[in-house]
């Protein structure tokens, strides 16, 4: 036998090894240390994390069970349950990992072995309470099983349990587990420290934005104040400036305010300071996308597919590249497969319904919104993007009647705030030929929409100024055309619009230079070649009347 100096070494020895990734090497020394060490638990456990490490799942499996280790304590009960789940037998992880409850309000109900692990929270040494860590390791594997319903559950208690689980909180956020409502009630649920103030702002800027610009951008701002200029002790106490992740959720603010460029410009920024911050991708590519980059889409594909073949990113970029240059079939086929590499990554779904729509295939492009509106139940986009199918092939009654609720009613009732779903509405009611109700939503689809325009809210202007014309509203409508070409300035439909409307008023010489401009912007518009034709006759006649009443 081995003395207890000598086996202190060899414990040194396998740890240092496993600290600096040379799993062979520890395994060999771990297993040296429980034969001569007469099988301590700390042991066991050293030489069961140097075989998890080293992917020998299996034989870590068997070790723990040899010795009878599963119920001594919740780490060596984890243990076991993360080799079955890198071996994907999730019905058995579930098993090891026992039967436990969760309260009416969410809240995980510890074991007294369970709460030997929970750490002073206010010590030097933080760690992660292992109660949450079992939380979210249950919540995996039943969205594994497709059970999404019980994984939401217990993702949310693994944060309750303790709020620097970040995975749990990565998972819920995502793969769209929550609305947006959900999310700020969780949110406000959880028990931060008061000096973790920097960390509650960070989640509640990585949640969902609809609805909450100036909020966000007040969180946003403390979080990258120095501490020297502020002296609130409840402020976030650091300053993170140009972190990444605050980045991150600065460009997102300005993708979902519809200001491409911008997102564009400090997404570039934060990969040019951190290349493979794959977090900030796809805000990249769809900014990107958005503003037909294509070269800096074929770019960031090439290196995403050497670097991350097995991503789902990867492809996705790869897709969103050939959308770019509109050739859809193969756009479609690099969605399709960033999907079946993960099944979670909701933008590819989006992406793969879009493809398929942009080619008139409508069944396609509804089973992929379908799919995504499953698998995201707190995502209000596959929704509206049902029933922005429906309302491209012109089924209203589709649109309108499905059950619980119309498509649009239900991507409001997910989100409230996203000034799209108001615009859908309004174009709904303006295809129903109810032009109030039309002129109701697209109002408050502009109430939701910064102050700032941007060329992004061009259309829903001119789906107003449009409404407001069919209300015989001339002025205010001839105010929103104005307003949507300073958005837009060769937008030719909007001047022909223009000009139809000034037409309606009589002032026929301003109608004529609009659709002037308007067939200079698209010379084979038939509608405004014939409004013009018919504007110059009616000019022509009016000069000749003016002409005869003049007193020679």
């Amino acid at each position: 036998m081995m003395r207890e100096r000598e086996l202190q070494k060899l414990r040194s020895v396998a740890r240092d090894c496993l600290a600096k990734h040379l799993y062979s090497s520890a395994i060999f020394f771990a297993d040296k240390l429980v034969t001569a060490g007469s099988g301590l638990a700390q042991d066991v456990y050293l030489q069961a994390q140097a075989l998890y490490q080293g992917r020998q799942h299996r034989r870590a499996l068997h070790l723990l069970r040899t010795h009878r280790l599963l119920s001594a304590h919740p780490r060596f009960r984890y243990l076991a349950a993360k080799c079955l789940e890198e071996t994907k037998e999730w019905e058995e992880c579930l098993a090891v990992l026992g039967d436990c409850e969760i309260d009416e309000h969410g809240n995980y109900q510890m074991n007294e072995d369970q709460e030997v692990e929970y750490c002073d929270q206010d010590g030097e040494d933080r760690e992660i309470n292992i109660a949450a860590a079992l939380c979210l390791l249950r919540g995996r594997a039943f969205e594994a099983l497709e059970n999404r319903s019980r994984a939401l559950r217990w993702y949310k208690a693994a944060l309750k349990v303790d709020p620097y689980c970040y995975e749990a909180f990565e998972h819920l956020i995502d793969n769209h587990m929550l609305s947006s409502d959900e999310e700020a009630h969780l949110l406000s649920s959880l028990k931060f420290d008061s000096q973790d103030r920097w960390l509650s702002l960070l989640y509640s800027c990585q949640s969902k934005k609809y609805g909450q610009v100036s909020l966000i951008e007040s969180k946003l701002a403390e979080l990258e104040r120095e501490p020297h200029e502020t002296q609130l002790e409840e402020q976030a106490g650091c300053s993170l400036k140009d972190n990444t992740d605050v980045l991150a959720c600065r460009a997102d603010l300005f993708y979902h305010r519809g200001e491409f460029q911008l997102c564009y410009e400090v997404t570039k920024s934060l990969l040019e300071k951190d290349p493979y911050h794959l977090k900030s991708m796809p805000l990249h590519l769809g900014a990107a996308l958005e503003l037909g980059r294509k070269n800096e889409l074929f770019l960031r594909a090439h290196n995403l597919v050497q670097e991350y073949p097995q991503k789902a990113i990867a492809w996705f970029a790869v897709g969103c590249y050939y959308y770019c240059i509109r050739q859809f079939d193969h756009a479609r086929r690099y969605f399709c497969k960033a999907t079946s590499l993960d099944v979670s990554f909701a933008p590819a779904w989006l992406g793969f319904g879009n493809a398929y729509a942009a080619q008139d295939e409508s069944d396609q492009a509804m089973a992929a919104y379908r799919t995504a509106a499953r698998l995201f139940a707190g995502c209000h986009l596959p929704a509206l993007c049902i029933g922005m199918e429906y309302l491209r092939t012109n089924n209203l009654n589709l649109a309108q009647q499905a059950r619980p609720k119309p498509f649009f009613m239900q991507a409001r009732s997910i989100c409230p705030t996203d000034p799209l779903v108001y615009n859908e509405l309004g174009v709904m009611a303006f295809r129903n030929k109810d032009y109030e109700g039309a002129a109701r939503w697209l109002r408050k689809s502009l109430s939701f929409v910064p102050p700032r325009l941007t060329d992004a809210w061009e259309p829903t202007v001119v789906n107003l100024a449009h409404t407001l014309r069919k209300l015989k509203l001339y002025t205010e409508a001839i105010t929103m055309y104005e307003k949507a070409l300073a958005l837009s300035p060769r937008g030719a439909s909007t001047c022909a619009a223009l000009g139809f409307t000034y037409h309606l008023q009589g002032n026929t010489g301003i109608a004529i230079e609009y659709y002037h401009k308007a067939l200079g912007l698209k010379p084979d518009d038939t509608f405004t070649a014939e409004m013009l034709t018919v504007a110059l006759i009616s000019a022509s006649d009016q000069a000749l009347l003016d002409t005869r009443n003049f007193p020679f």
